[in-house]
């Protein structure tokens, strides 16, 4: 018996994550990042890299970040991916861990919120 013949994949629409500032930008975000033309290792640690120089490490990235014109929507990429390693929109992986944590408790309370004040909320 034939097989019919294949299809091809359809890719999902999944909505932007970017600023709507930039969406009328020809390109993805990326393409304007600083730091495409830097080192890679100053944005991500080498294996047993002592404290004192991934700090100056890390400082010098966010120094990178800081002039950055997309520096916004790097952090947020790394926020949503997210991004386990590296320097990305100027934080480090555990800065984005705290900035994260920070997030889902401010959802948690807003949502806690809303919920005592029902329908009062609602209609005001």
């Amino acid at each position: 018996m034939p097989h019919p013949p294949h299809q091809p994949l359809q890719v999902a629409a999944v909505p932007s994550q970017r600023s709507p500032a930039r969406e009328d930008q020809a390109g993805p975000w990326h393409s304007e990042a600083v730091c495409r033309r830097d080192e890679a290792g100053l944005f991500f640690a080498p294996s047993k890299e002592p404290t004192a120089s991934r700090l100056s490490r890390e400082e010098s990235a966010k120094r990178v970040c800081g002039r950055c014109p997309v520096m916004v929507e790097c952090r947020e990429h790394a926020l949503l991916q997210p991004e386990p390693y590296g320097v990305w929109g100027g934080l480090t992986a555990a800065e984005r861990r705290v900035v994260l944590a920070r997030r889902r408790r401010r959802e948690v309370e807003l949502r806690t919120a809303a919920a005592a004040n029902g329908p009062i909320a609602a209609a005001g």
